[in-house]
């Protein structure tokens, strides 16, 4: 198996978990909270596709995030801001991303994700180890931020399943 298929195959597993957490909902149940500053299902799946847009685009030499080139934020009730992926959200912040329902979060999770995987096919086992953030100790290899990013996304799509268990 070639390390481009292995990514393919990993990313490849996200469609199923976001659409099982959205899937059915309304739009007030993906806004609701089990506490008072929880996450949101909305949130949760609005964040984990921020961050693999946002994390992805950096990694194509000239892209542009589709949350920024396309109409999805407004489906939100949010801004294009480039810089918004959802970390440091205080609970007002978490409120305020407001899906119009779970098409507006597939289709979105949907767009990055077969963006993600068609760059990803085209990636060579050498290509893992080139550097691609200087900011830490040791600098991050291509590879590790790609498993970064898959981590955080199956996390994501997790605590999202959690939470709609949990949807009175």
């Amino acid at each position: 198996m070639r390390v481009s298929e292995l990514l393919v195959e990993g990313f490849g597993r996200l469609p199923d978990l976001v659409k099982g957490a959205v899937d059915g909902l309304s739009a007030e149940q993906l806004r609701w909270a089990p506490a008072p500053g929880a996450n949101t299902v909305g949130w949760l799946v609005w964040h984990l596709t921020r961050v693999q847009d946002e994390h992805v685009t950096d990694l194509i030499d000239g892209a542009e995030q589709l949350w920024v080139g396309g109409a999805w934020a407004s489906r939100f009730g949010l801004e294009p801001d480039p810089d918004d992926t959802g970390y440091g959200h205080t609970a007002a912040q978490v409120q305020a991303v407001r899906p119009d329902g779970p098409e507006a979060l597939m289709g979105y999770f949907e767009a990055v994700s077969a963006r993600t995987v068609e760059w990803l096919a085209t990636l060579a086992e050498q290509d893992l180890d080139r550097v691609v953030d200087e900011r830490w100790d040791p600098p991050v290899t291509l590879g590790v931020r790609l498993i970064s990013i898959l981590n955080d996304d199956t996390q994501h799509a997790g605590q999202a399943a959690y939470v709609r268990g949990l949807i009175p």
